[in-house]
Parts: C-alpha cells; sequence; structure tokens
C-alpha cells in the first residue's frame, strides 16, 4: 500500500472509537448515542477498506500484462467489493 502510514493512523482512531463504544456501553450510555457510535465506526472501517482494496487494485492492473488477467484482477476485486457491501456480505445474518 502506497499510504501504509495514513491507514494505520485512521485504524487508530478507529481503535479509539471502538474503546469509546466500550465505555459508553460500560456508562449505561443510551441506546441511540451507541448505535450512532457504532455507524460512525462501520463507516470508518468501510472507507479504511475501499482505500486498500483502491490501493491493491492499481498495483495489480499496473503490473499484470494481459487483458484476460486485467479482467480477472477487476473481477475479484468487484466479488470482494460485494462482500464488503452490507446486503448479502459475509457478515449479513443472510449470508449466513
Amino acid at each position: 500500500m502506497a499510504d501504509s502510514a495514513s491507514v494505520a493512523a485512521r485504524l487508530r482512531r478507529i481503535e479509539g472509537q471502538v474503546k469509546g463504544i466500550q465505555r459508553m456501553l460500560e456508562e449505561g450510555r443510551g441506546c441511540e448515542d451507541v448505535i450512532t457510535q457504532i455507524m460512525a465506526a462501520r463507516a470508518a472501517l468501510d472507507k479504511v477498506a475501499l482505500s486498500v482494496m483502491s490501493d491493491h487494485m492499481e498495483e495489480c492492473i499496473n503490473e499484470t500484462g494481459s487483458s484476460e488477467a486485467k479482467k480477472a484482477t477487476i473481477e475479484r476485486a468487484l466479488t470482494l467489493f460485494l462482500r464488503m457491501s452490507p446486503g448479502e456480505g459475509a457478515g449479513s445474518p443472510a449470508g449466513k
């Protein structure tokens, strides 16, 4: 990854968000506040995932020679992207 320091910094901020959510639960904060923070942490993780995937795709496409290999790289990336989506992805109850 070209900007791994930036990604690492984002992940540290997300770690802080998650710890904050844990504290909120321990303190008995309201459901709406907790869910809002969970959604923010999820959005931040999604942004990191897209950044990592984008960098990886760019590297793969630039290094790959044949158009068939480029097409396969794009198809793998699209499959990964769909797995990340909240609908039928691996992390959703419907995907299990």
